[in-house]
């Protein structure tokens, strides 16, 4: 008959430490991870909205905080008026 040796060897701990290791992470990090998505705050995981700032109104800005002049800030204004016309959006006045 056969015999069966039933010891371990070197190799066959190292394996089921590091199976069992391997196990024990993977089951940590998921608890994580379900803990962060569960306890995130409603719409927190969404990028804010851009808002569109018209040139008009940087350039109103720029003006109000001194960075340009009266005539500058006419010259642009003009110029930003003339391409408003060619393009599909409204215009403010």
């Amino acid at each position: 008959m056969f015999r069966y040796d039933h010891d371990f060897s070197g190799w066959d701990w190292f394996a089921m430490s590091a199976g069992m290791a391997l196990f024990w992470v993977l089951v940590i990090a998921v608890g994580v991870l379900l803990f962060r998505v569960l306890s995130r705050p409603e719409g927190a995981g969404t990028p804010p909205r851009s808002v569109s700032i018209r040139p008009e109104e940087v350039l109103a800005e720029r003006f109000a905080r001194g960075e340009i002049d009266e005539d500058e800030y006419r010259r642009r204004l003009s110029v930003l008026s003339g391409y408003a016309e060619d393009s599909p959006r409204p215009r403010k006045v």
